[in-house]
């Protein structure tokens, strides 16, 4: 089992005086790719943080700025799950504009009790799903 790409397009809004995406709004597609993830695998962040009390929270984050996404250009953001822990999870995503991959990154979230404002264990079946998305 596996979740989509993301595929999202370049707005003006996007681009810095240079006409290439600024570089921080690279981390906001990672977090569009990350929820739609979610999504497809059955869990939507508004229903876990009011049923189950739990958000994600970024924990670290490294990233490869590779080649400049501009203007109108048609990207695909990638997530897969590369490491899966007790309270948190790594996920690999990448950005790409046809073949040509431009940016590549490994974010590790933790699963917040929102009552508490702590990392708490993933339910079973967010952990479950998460799993059967891992290659074998």
């Amino acid at each position: 089992m596996s979740a989509g790409p993301l595929p999202v397009r370049v707005y003006y809004e996007d681009t810095d005086a240079g006409g290439v995406v600024y570089y921080a709004n690279y981390l906001k597609y990672l977090e569009r790719g990350r929820t739609e993830f979610l999504r497809q695998l059955g869990f939507e962040q508004r229903a876990l943080a009011q049923e189950a009390g739990i958000a994600f929270a970024v924990r670290s984050f490294a990233a490869e700025y590779l080649k400049p996404a501009r203007l109108d250009d048609e990207l695909v953001v990638a997530t897969a799950v590369e490491a899966l822990g007790r309270a948190q999870v790594t996920f690999a995503q990448t950005i790409q504009r046809g073949e040509e991959t431009l940016f590549t990154a490994r974010v590790r979230v933790a699963c917040l009790d929102l009552h508490r404002g702590r990392a708490t264990a993933l339910p079973a079946p967010i952990r479950e799903r998460l799993r059967q998305t891992q290659p074998s």
